[in-house]
């Protein structure tokens, strides 16, 4: 449908939105049509599909891929469907690096709905089948727009029914009549639910919709369908009369819809409800065919973030974005990528918290020491019954000589010192620790300056660790969380270091002779520094961070190969990580030290904030192999 309206869209600074893909999550429902009784009903399988091409599900970063109405490519004999086939190539070339999880198509996928051009749309849709999943769903001009999902048999309905999708294994089920479906993904480490209901869902196809939701309740649910809402020529979006029926039978009841996506009108708008558990919905329009060449088969991006606790929103089309740029006409340069403020946008969701009335995640359970040590481990320290001698209750202060136990069995044991005059209080036990960490405890530092104080654990200097050069590389692993707020005036903190002094090794490159041969720290300003003096070269190369946030806990990796050292925060590697060689680590038999950093033979402030698991392992481990679990 359409709506004379064309609103020129105002311009604003370019996003690049950061995604991850996640792999698809297989599902079954016995709600309606389950994959085997539409392969029954329809005369056998669809044929077997296979979606995984190198995403990953389990990264805090995926996008969802939405496409409205494409009605005028598929549009009797002036059909073309170019731009709409370079739309799946673009999502399926493109499905790794831009992270790709699903697409979702919002109605109107033809003209007319004759066989001839479902036909020629279904025979389109190859490009991107069997290697990103989808939804479809009717919009009015697939079907008589007259009806509902009563309508019985139509040519959409063979074409786009629940037999294309039984091989897909997000395919959950459809509603019996086959005009409803749902899709359940798996990205970000978890299951999210597609709802894709008919341009008029009846009676029935709403309850059918309540049963599905019914029966995930701990899912959050995307909702996706023709006719939701209209926009003013300034994107402020309204419900229309239907979209106002799904509000009030299915979406404000239902805590786990958070976003509802329609197509249908132009121009394209938002907007943000509160539904009855008083949470925020965001309810888009997404319409481009009034756009030259019908809106060339335009895709909208909605790419989660679950670290940044946002959704960054792009919409472009891949048919003009592939022409050479000396060659594109002034209408499709135009049309290439909008950024008016409803076509390129972010939204702000603690996804946490806007989840947390339905989410019943259970947290991982602790892992045992030996279900965390890779070969090459050297040493392993975690601050619970199993690593840390004395563990008590939340608050208890740690005294010095404590020994946290290295499990690994190499004998590199760590004993608790406190700096300076510092008081017992300045290390204390707790229960606190990151979701992915094997062990549920950590240590809390209390470090500060004017004067100095806080303590460490160090290991003896006789300790095999501090005998061990690493030339074929290694990765250190450890678990902080800075307190929110971060109080006081802050000095440089260490996390953790090698005493020995880089002078003393012979190096002469650093900026002090004094500096640790191995360090990683916490600037003032939060910003992390691995600093490191190989045992081979004369150098010190260093990566630096970004600044870390407070309040949340955070993993740290550092991983050389044996000639380079790459710094990972929550698995993502940084930017500033150094291209000088870094072969090795000068321990000048020294001790290990972790909640300081030694300078001119002296300590400074200690640590302040929390401390998890450590681990040293004597090889570079790839991400995957982090002590953070994968899903």
């Amino acid at each position: 449908m359409s709506k004379p309206n064309h609103p020129t869209p105002g311009r604003r600074s370019l996003l690049q939105a950061a995604v991850a893909v996640p792999a698809a999550g297989a599902a079954a429902s016995v709600i309606g049509t389950t994959p085997a009784q539409a392969a029954a009903r329809t005369g056998g399988p669809a044929p077997a599909v296979s979606h995984d091409r190198g995403f990953d599900e389990d990264s805090p970063r995926f996008a969802l891929a939405v496409l409205p109405d494409t009605q005028y490519l598929f549009d009797a004999d002036s059909a073309d469907p170019e731009p709409l086939k370079a739309t799946f190539r673009y999502l399926v070339a493109e499905r790794e690096e831009v992270n790709i999880a699903f697409m979702t198509h919002l109605g109107d996928v033809t003209e007319h709905g004759t066989e001839q051009e479902i036909s020629l749309a279904a025979d389109t849709f190859r490009t991107i089948h069997g290697k990103v999943p989808y939804s479809v769903l009717a919009g009015n001009h697939d079907i008589n727009g007259g009806t509902d999902d009563q309508r019985g048999d139509t040519a959409y309905l063979r074409a786009f029914g629940p037999k294309r999708f039984t091989a897909m294994p997000t395919f959950g089920g459809s509603s019996p009549d086959g005009y409803n479906s749902y899709h359940v993904l798996r990205a970000a480490g978890r299951e999210w639910l597609v709802l894709a209901l008919d341009w008029r869902a009846s009676d029935k196809g709403l309850a059918w919709a309540q049963g599905v939701l019914d029966a995930h309740p701990t899912l959050p649910a995307v909702l996706t369908t023709h006719d939701i809402a209209w926009a003013e020529d300034d994107g402020t979006a309204h419900l229309s009369d239907n979209g106002q029926r799904l509000w009030d039978r299915v979406i404000r009841g239902n805590d786990q819809i958070f976003l509802a996506l329609g197509g249908h009108y132009w121009p394209p708008g938002r907007t943000v409800l509160t539904n009855d558990a008083g949470h925020d919905v965001h309810v888009h329009i997404t319409n481009y065919q009034d756009r030259y060449y019908g809106g060339a088969g335009m895709i909208r991006l909605y790419a989660f973030d679950t670290v940044r606790n946002v959704v960054d929103v792009e919409t472009f089309s891949p048919w003009f974005l592939a022409r050479d740029p000396a060659k594109r006409t002034p209408l499709e340069a135009e049309t290439i990528e909008l950024t008016g403020d409803v076509d390129r946008f972010s939204l702000a969701i603690d996804f946490a918290e806007r989840f947390r009335g339905f989410d019943q995640v259970t947290p991982p359970k602790p892992r045992p020491a030996h279900r965390v040590m890779p070969k090459g481990t050297v040493a392993y320290w975690r601050f619970d019954a199993e690593g840390l001698a004395g563990a008590g209750r939340p608050g208890s202060t740690v005294a010095a000589g404590t020994v946290a136990r290295d499990l690994s069995g190499n004998g590199n044991d760590l004993a608790v010192r406190l700096l300076h005059d510092s008081a017992a209080e300045v290390l204390t036990w707790s229960a606190e620790h990151h979701d992915g960490q094997p062990a549920h405890a950590s240590l809390r530092f209390d470090g500060g300056k004017g004067p100095d104080r806080g303590a460490v654990l160090t290991t003896k200097a006789t300790a095999p660790l501090n005998s061990t050069k690493f030339r074929k590389g290694f990765t250190i692993e450890t678990f902080i969380k800075l307190p929110e707020p971060f109080e006081g005036d802050h000095a440089w903190m260490g996390i953790l270091s090698w005493e020995g002094r880089n002078g003393d090794a012979g190096k002469t490159t650093g900026w002090s002779t004094d500096e640790p041969t191995c360090s990683l720290n916490v600037t003032p300003e939060r910003f992390l520094q691995f600093v490191l003096y190989p045992d081979v070269q004369d150098a010190d190369p260093t990566s630096w961070s970004h600044a870390l946030p407070v309040g949340r806990w955070t993993h740290i990796a550092v991983v050389n190969d044996g000639h380079r050292t790459v710094m990972y925060v929550d698995g993502s590697k940084i930017a500033r990580n150094p291209s000088q060689p870094a072969t090795g680590i000068e321990t000048l038999g020294k001790p290990f030290v972790i909640g300081g950093t030694q300078f001119a033979e002296q300590f400074g402030q200690g640590f302040y904030g929390w401390i998890g698991d450590t681990r040293i392992v004597d090889r570079a481990l790839e991400p995957r192999d982090f002590m953070t679990p994968r899903a």
